[in-house]
């Protein structure tokens, strides 16, 4: 998908990362704008009518709002984040030396395999080797957050570890938040592809799941 000339183009930051790091979209937002000076801020929840025109382009970070915002509302089109810089030529994409880490793909993008190229070809500029897990990419397996509010918190910590647990490495690559407290839970290092792209070391916050998911709730309740 060409975004180049997309006179309606949007990057919307998604609920999840706008609670984590509001300043890591404010940074990425600037960076589009260096290459698409038509691009805007978009903070409406893709739970909402986003209020677009037909014919839109949405550029997102989240896996959730890609599959919302995308087969949702009529007329709206979708790229990751990860596809639009893995395809630029001037991101300053930091050197982590050979840095060994898992991929956690997220359940929505589970059959989107061109997310799941642009994320390794991200970690691939970034000097950072990618040991795969047996289930990965389209036979990815849910990190365990999917299970609130059906399921107790036993059970999900439960699938939470076991996932954790099927990583080969200790630092484990998530581009979805709430995968990082669920990899934390399940005594990983989450790395989130946000702060890896910016040189920063991912700080799990709340990992009470029913806090955060209030939390989430409030904040989609209010964009």
């Amino acid at each position: 998908m060409s975004v180049k000339n997309a006179a309606n183009l949007f990057f919307n930051p998604g609920c999840a990362l706008s609670l984590y790091r509001p300043e890591n979209a404010e940074e990425i937002f600037r960076y589009l704008q260096s290459n698409y000076p038509q691009i805007q801020m978009h903070n409406i929840c893709c739970r909402h009518n986003p209020q677009l025109p037909g014919g839109s382009i949405i550029i997102n970070v989240c896996a959730g709002c890609d599959r919302r915002f995308r087969t949702l509302y009529e007329g709206i089109s979708t790229i990751s984040l990860w596809e639009i810089i893995n395809g630029l030529n001037n991101f300053p994409f930091p050197d982590y030396r050979d840095m060994e880490a898992s991929v956690h793909d997220p359940c929505p993008v589970r059959n989107a395999p061109v997310v799941h190229r642009a994320v390794r070809g991200l970690l691939q500029k970034m000097n950072i080797n990618a040991i795969e897990a047996e289930k990965t990419g389209a036979y990815s397996v849910c990190c365990g957050d999917s299970l609130y509010p059906n399921c107790g918190m036993e059970k999900i910590h439960d699938a939470m570890k076991n996932r954790a647990g099927s990583m080969p490495c200790e630092k484990v690559v998530v581009y979805c938040v709430s995968c990082i407290k669920a990899m934390h839970i399940g005594g990983k290092v989450p790395c989130h592809l946000t702060d890896l792209l910016l040189g920063k070391p991912t700080d799990p916050q709340e990992c009470d799941i029913q806090k955060w998911h209030d939390e989430l709730d409030a904040y989609i309740a209010a964009h």
